[in-house]
């Protein structure tokens, strides 16, 4: 297992965790994991590349070892955080960006707002949410009010065990070491004994504002850097989205410079289900566009 070091930033006014793999004298390749995710689960992706990496792996705000925000979890705070991990890693030079989920979402929309930071993305299923029409909006806002009234909180284990258990419950293709592994880095001990997720509930709250897919093509169209759609032949998020046909082929064509790899036997969580040809397909990508 490829050993990692931990560093923390003030970005933003919060505390940032980043976990960081290799020498940083080699090339650089930035993963952003997914919602309620860590960046430790990257391990597995990590120890299957075959190149030398200096692998850059933020901790989202409200995930992992990063700091909370009473103020809640705005897409808009991502990219601003991203952009200030940029600056920190790799000023002046256009970046190599791996995001998964959540993580490739945020990737995309920044690759839109910011082209020339981005060189080279591999978004892993972030093709965003469902689409929803305005009417859905006063549902949602009160929904949101309701939340708040009632924050939602996790329930407590009783053992990393357990939360092992949880983890393989929800990916049956995580075996029992690596899920005992991401145990870990998912939850903490508590003086009590008792054993706790590490991100923050509140990110379980319902977010008042709606996944406008108008304004995510019109930042995916921006896009100038070399583009890697990839997917899982088994995943969920397909069906989620609930796109015909032709809506999902609109979000994959507002990237005018991609190609698709879809990864057999492979669910959503393809960095843990599937790492060793996940690091192949990137590797592959990013070998081939280079220069």
């Amino acid at each position: 297992m490829k050993q990692s070091e931990s560093h923390y930033h003030e970005i933003r006014g919060l505390r940032h965790h980043v976990r960081t793999w290799g020498a940083p004298r080699a090339p650089k390749l930035f993963l952003l994991h997914g919602w309620m995710d860590v960046s430790a689960s990257f391990q597995f992706l990590v120890d299957s590349f075959t190149r030398e990496w200096h692998v850059i792996a933020p901790d989202w705000r409200g995930f992992g070892l990063s700091g909370w925000t009473r103020e809640g979890y705005w897409f808009p705070d991502y990219y601003g955080d991203l952009e200030a991990l940029l600056d920190i890693y790799q000023p002046g030079a256009p970046a190599d960006i791996v995001g998964h989920s959540m993580g490739g979402v945020v990737a995309g929309i920044y690759a839109g707002l910011r082209p020339s930071r981005v060189a080279r993305l591999a978004s892993c299923e972030g093709l965003g949410l469902a689409r929803r029409p305005a009417e859905h909006a006063p549902m949602r806002y009160a929904e949101w009010l309701d939340g708040l009234k009632n924050p939602p909180r996790f329930r407590p284990y009783r053992s990393f065990a357990e939360v092992a258990a949880r983890l393989q419950r929800d990916n049956p293709r995580l075996t029992a070491d690596k899920a005992g592994f991401l145990a870990r880095h998912w939850a903490k001990e508590l003086d009590s004994g008792e054993v706790i997720l590490v991100s923050d509930p509140h990110h379980k709250l319902a977010n008042p504002y709606l996944f406008r897919i108008d304004e995510a093509l019109a930042c995916w169209r921006r896009v100038t850097a070399r583009v890697l759609l990839v997917s899982g032949k088994q995943s969920s998020i397909p069906a989620r989205m609930k796109d015909t046909p032709a809506q999902l082929a609109e979000r994959k064509g507002a990237f005018h410079n991609h190609r698709e790899v879809e990864i057999e036997d492979c669910g959503h969580m393809m960095h843990l289900d599937q790492p060793q040809r996940m690091a192949a397909v990137i590797e592959e990508f990013l070998e081939e566009s280079a220069g």
